[in-house]
């Protein structure tokens, strides 16, 4: 709603700054459609041509999560701590039965119970894969948790390709739109024997180019991508809670410090309280 609200903002400031000063917009709504199918269609093109397909479908995600906000919210990040208890609880009292809910977590009655974090691939191949290894009695827990560090650095890494590709688009609005520019002016030149009016309108259009270009890359484009690394930085928290969970069950502390733990390690925006995990996890043991 933010990104929505402030790209209103800047619209409104700009075009309207621009009428109250005396500018007339008929020179730019004139303008608008060929600049912005040279520089916009140009933008896109080079876009597509410098990514791959899964990262074009992987930011056109992001843009629209970048107008929703992040995925996780304070009730997701409790039933992560929920899962995790359930689950340490099962591997600590018998490593045998724990496997039926590794190897196969669609399955599994601990997984069904929290549906969200179940449908994210990312977060049960993490959790899975780290159990795992963490039953295969490694001789280093470091090993273990040089593994996990590795998985969210380059999962990190793979959810900032849209930000990165929105902000090199950013970068090259600016040039494109001296592109545009240059062609305007190219265009006045051909007709230098018009008059004055027709020529200052001419020069006018051109410039629109070198607006434009600017304008999107400083003023959409370029701070989209900015929200999109905050939206995806904020929650790949989500999947660091993970690895503090496993990371403190591998140095043999009790299950509830283990949540405790990886509790403080949440955005304090959603972070629940040490209150409400207690309260969860007493409504478990009940319904246990």
């Amino acid at each position: 709603m933010n990104a929505i609200l402030g790209l209103v903002i800047t619209m409104v400031m700009v075009f309207g700054g621009y009428t109250l000063a005396g500018g007339k917009m008929g020179i730019i709504l004139h303008s608008l459609p060929f600049e912005m199918m040279m520089i916009g269609g140009a933008a896109i093109g080079a876009f597509l041509a410098a990514n791959d397909m899964s990262t074009v479908k992987h930011t056109l995600g992001d843009v629209m999560a970048a107008v929703k906000g992040p995925k996780w919210k304070k009730s997701d990040y409790q039933d992560l701590l929920c899962l995790m208890h359930e689950l340490l609880n099962v591997l600590k009292q018998n490593p045998v039965d724990i496997e039926e809910h590794i190897e196969n977590p669609t399955e599994s009655e601990i997984f069904n119970r929290y549906p969200k974090i179940a449908k994210d691939h990312d977060a049960v191949e993490m959790i899975c894969d780290t159990i795992r290894s963490m039953i295969m009695n490694f001789d280093n827990v470091h090993q273990v948790e040089e593994l996990l560090e590795k998985h969210l650095d380059g999962l990190l890494e793979e959810k900032l390709h849209g930000s990165h590709a929105l902000q090199n688009m950013a970068d090259a609005l600016p040039a494109l739109g001296i592109v545009a520019a240059v062609l305007g002016v190219i265009k006045t030149m051909a007709s230098i024997d018009k008059p004055p009016e027709i020529l200052g309108a001419m020069i006018g259009g051109a410039l629109v180019g070198t607006f434009l270009g600017v304008f999107l890359a400083y003023g959409i484009v370029g701070p989209f991508a900015n929200k999109v690394k905050h939206t995806r930085r904020e929650e790949h928290f989500f999947y660091s809670m993970i690895g503090e969970v496993l990371v403190s069950s591998l140095h043999k502390n009790p299950v509830n410090i283990c949540l405790e733990v990886a509790r403080r390690h949440a955005p304090a925006r959603v972070r629940p309280s040490f209150d409400e995990i207690d309260q969860a996890v007493k409504e478990l043991k009940k319904a246990a």
